[in-house]
């Protein structure tokens, strides 16, 4: 009896977990398998039902495209840019906002505005503020004396730039609200520790701070960094991709060739092979922390 007992309990987990798996194999098991399938074929929007199997001939062409080079090395650029200001934006407002000083929780309220308005709307705001005739970026650039004239910004190979510009300020409140949760968890008896043994406060933050909360850095930063490499709504809004393919990343890309190019075998080989290359990088990334941590952050704890 008790045999019978032991035996159901030990599928009770999967029979508890079975409805999960299905949904998470129908939402993403299934579309990754119809990728790497449509991948490998000659397919366009005008004649979906005459795909041809090509075999590996997409991702050749893919690799063969001065363009996607271009756009890779552009996403390069755009994710470490906009991940790296973030993460140093997010410090510091995380480091402000976890002193008292009066009107903090208003001010917490109001740095959560860049993060929860929408990619579009702040695509056409970032638009406004860097125009070449009557950009409100021009206007100071100008008074302060950094520039003799307006110019126009998007409208420049650095268009990039003011693309970045534009993520980072929406982003960056992200990592400040995460890490500020992560700095509250820490105990003030570490700091007082601290204190007694002459750690001024740069010492506190290197020794105290920054281990505690690696955990919170390495999740955040790791998500940011898939967001970002994903993230296409500001440079297609903001530029499309232009000037003269100055500001195009991977994702533009791929859309341009499915929806405009109507090469969908070729977009999706695209999208295959960003997804191997972030997989690399995060497990790069993960394996870098782990060394510096000196086995105190694991690759199987994160």
């Amino acid at each position: 009896m008790l045999r019978r007992l032991n035996e159901k309990e030990r599928f009770t987990p999967f029979l508890l977990l079975g409805p999960a798996l299905l949904l998470m194999l129908l939402i993403v098991a299934y579309p990754l398998f119809q990728a790497l399938r449509l991948s490998l074929f000659d397919a366009s929007l005008l004649r979906p039902d005459r795909a041809r199997f090509v075999g590996l001939t997409n991702y050749l062409n893919v690799l063969r495209d001065p363009l996607f080079l271009r756009s890779l090395l552009n996403s390069t650029i755009w994710v470490v840019g906009c991940v790296t200001l973030q993460f140093t934006i997010g410090m510091l407002g995380a480091l402000l906002l976890n002193r008292e000083f009066p009107g903090r929780g208003l001010v917490r309220g109001l740095s959560l505005i860049p993060w929860a308005t929408s990619g579009v709307l702040v695509s056409l705001m970032w638009t406004w503020m860097l125009d070449g005739n009557y950009g409100v970026i021009n206007d100071i650039l100008v008074r302060l004396g950094l520039i003799s004239q307006y110019r126009p910004w998007l409208a420049l190979p650095i268009s990039l730039g003011g693309v970045i510009a534009a993520n980072v300020w929406q982003g960056a409140p992200f990592f400040a609200v995460m890490l500020l949760a992560a700095m509250q968890s820490v105990p003030q008896e570490l700091y007082e520790a601290a204190r007694i043994d002459g750690a001024g406060r740069f010492q506190q933050f290197r020794s105290v701070t920054i281990p505690l909360i690696m955990p919170t850095i390495v999740i955040t930063t790791m998500l940011r960094i898939v967001w970002t490499a994903n993230y296409m709504d500001l440079v297609f809004v903001m530029t499309g991709g232009g000037p003269g393919n100055a500001s195009i990343i991977l994702p533009v890309l791929s859309y341009i060739t499915a929806y405009k190019k109507l090469k969908v075998g070729e977009a999706t080989a695209m999208a295959v092979l960003q997804a191997i290359l972030l997989i690399i990088t995060l497990f790069v990334y993960l394996r870098l922390v782990n060394r510096k941590g000196e086995g105190g952050l694991s690759l199987y704890e994160v």
